[in-house]
């Protein structure tokens, strides 16, 4: 993987992010905030989780605390969404200055347990997508469940999106 695999990954993972936010926006907030016993509830949890993985990798990534307040405050998707939006707007300014050797730099960080683990960004970059892509689909699920069709986030349909615009 290379710098312009990054870029092109956290393209599709902000399309695919924002195809579900869309079709979340939909359902009254009832829907949204159902406990469905799953990993993170509820269709609204498991969107703030994905939002506020990617807010902690990226200050991971810089080495230091991360950037502005917490997407786990936010208490509703008309909060969530700017923030989120931000988020993106940092992760891409990040990506976008990366270079190549930046991506075999070794990453050190404690989790939530104080262990300290230490990976190459760039096995960081692919693990924050994979995240995402994990709770994506169960935020589907759950948008099945609350009797919508959620959309399609593959990532060849991303391409042949970008292709065709």
């Amino acid at each position: 993987m290379n710098c312009v695999d990054v870029q092109l990954l956290y393209a599709y993972n902000r399309w695919a992010n924002a195809r579900l936010l869309d079709a979340s926006s939909l359902l009254p907030d009832e829907l949204l905030r159902r406990d469905v016993a799953s990993s993170y509830r509820s269709i609204f949890e498991t969107l703030r989780h994905i939002a506020w993985g990617e807010w902690l990798w990226l200050g991971r990534w810089q080495e230091q605390a991360p950037a502005g307040r917490n997407p786990l405050f936010c208490a509703d998707l008309t909060a969530l969404r700017p923030r989120w939006s931000e988020i993106e707007r940092d992760q891409s300014q990040f990506i976008s200055g990366l270079a190549p050797l930046d991506l075999d730099r070794s990453v050190s960080y404690e989790n939530p347990a104080a262990t300290r683990w230490t990976y190459s960004l760039r096995h960081m970059l692919h693990h924050v997508v994979n995240h995402s892509t994990y709770h994506r689909g169960q935020v589907a699920g759950m948008l099945r469940q609350a009797g919508t069709t959620p959309p399609a986030t593959d990532f060849l349909l991303y391409l042949d999106a970008m292709t065709s615009a």
